[in-house]
């Protein structure tokens, strides 16, 4: 199997990562808006703490991918894969000068190797990188903007731009400007990878479609079931069309998805910022979500329609009703307000489950991992002062690509 997640909970196999790059130290304190960023991270402890997020995958024995290499291996395929590649991210980067584009084409062509490159194209390109850089447009005078194509510091979150769903993937189509270009990334690892493009993989999303849909608001419950998040970052246009793709495909098993309108809100960013499953009767939540919430059942009607109807029940009778079980939520900072409200802020719901019962966690929302522990589950704990500062957590930093089946 190239790719295989039909749970949240499956034993891990496989996982893609991103470590994190110069894209970091390309943050600057009046571009943090608009590049998603509360803070700027340390780029020497981010990427000991990466390091030590990807040991804990290797000592469990999950082999761990690298987005950037994966790219790189995609380049490496033809030339006019790169050449194609390089056009397109210079075209998505918005550069409206002809002369530029050219200069720039050459300064990507310059790198010794496509690793190098690509990493360069996340980090963000300065003017300055560029030889004998000169204001050449009415824009170079006039902006006092370092950088020919701005830096991507959301890649270490490797869970948005693409989301494995059973044996398929979405390419998505992102909600903010500074992050569409991450899922370029995707698009051609599924498309002309030797091991993951060529047709071998079904797409169920393209980043194409108008309709913005981000992998964070993505849980695979079971083979049958998915559920969705409508967030501030995904649209219910894209979740009603990526259930079409699922439930009308014969090569899927999906039957049902489940739509969370959860508050369209940067603390609300994605479902699994608030929501997570780490057993198969267990999932943490946000402290203030355990009350009703508006959740959609969609499916097949027939003629590609689709039926919805709103499931009036508290989460916990939902989740009863739809995995046939008893369920806990263990809420973040274990009930108590205040430590819920400091540890949200630190993803203290943002669990990975790397088998059933068995999660990886950050160390410094030490009272809602208590609470899981008392719950029975086991706690991977990872450093987390500047990864945590890009507002996400251990499910937000990796993507599943093979998770056994349950």
């Amino acid at each position: 199997m190239n790719i295989n997640v039909k749970s949240e909970i499956g034993r891990l196999r496989k996982v893609l990562l991103h470590r994190p790059g110069e894209e970091l130290e390309n943050l600057v304190p009046n571009a943090l808006d608009q590049l998603l960023f509360d803070d700027i991270p340390w780029l020497d402890l981010a990427r000991k703490e990466h390091e030590a997020f990807a040991k804990i995958f290797i000592d469990l024995g999950v082999e761990v991918l690298y987005l950037e290499d994966l790219v790189a291996e995609t380049l490496d395929q033809s030339k006019e894969i790169k050449d194609n590649f390089i056009t397109q991210f210079l075209d998505e980067a918005d550069i409206y000068s002809e002369t530029l584009t050219e200069v720039v084409t050459q300064y990507l062509n310059s790198f010794s190797n496509n690793l190098e490159m690509v990493n360069k194209t996340m980090a963000g390109i300065r003017k300055t990188d560029l030889p004998s850089f000169a204001p050449r447009t009415l824009s170079d005078f006039i902006e006092d903007y370092p950088f020919v194509t701005d830096p991507m510091p959301n890649l270490y979150f490797t869970r948005d731009p693409f989301a494995i769903i059973g044996g398929g993937v979405c390419i998505n189509k992102m909600f903010a400007k500074t992050r569409t270009r991450e899922a370029i990334y995707g698009e051609y690892i599924f498309k002309y990878h030797h091991q993951y493009g060529n047709t071998k993989i079904p797409i169920y999303y393209k980043r194409d479609f108008k309709s913005t849909l981000e992998g964070g608001d993505i849980m695979v419950l079971n083979d049958k079931i998915l559920a969705i998040g409508i967030s501030q970052r995904t649209h219910p246009a894209g979740i009603e069309r990526l259930a079409k793709s699922l439930l009308y495909d014969n090569q899927t098993s999906f039957e049902k998805i489940l739509a969370f309108d959860i508050p369209k809100t940067r603390a609300f960013m994605h479902l699994d910022t608030i929501f997570t499953q780490v057993d198969y009767d267990k999932f943490t939540i946000h402290h203030d979500l355990t009350h009703e919430l508006k959740v959609y059942e969609l499916t097949k009607a027939g003629d590609y329609k689709l039926s919805i109807k709103r499931i009036e029940k508290k989460l916990v009778d939902i989740l009863e009703l739809y995995l046939q079980r008893s369920i806990t939520l263990i809420p973040c900072g274990d009930g108590d307000s205040i430590a819920g409200a400091r540890e949200q802020w630190n993803d203290g719901a943002n669990t990975l489950a790397v088998a059933p019962g068995e999660v990886i966690v950050y160390d410094r929302n030490h009272i809602t991992n208590e609470a899981l522990r008392k719950q029975g589950i086991k706690v991977h704990v990872m450093a987390a002062s500047e990864l945590s500062r890009g507002r996400g957590g251990p499910r937000c930093m990796s993507m599943a690509f093979i998770r056994d089946d349950l």
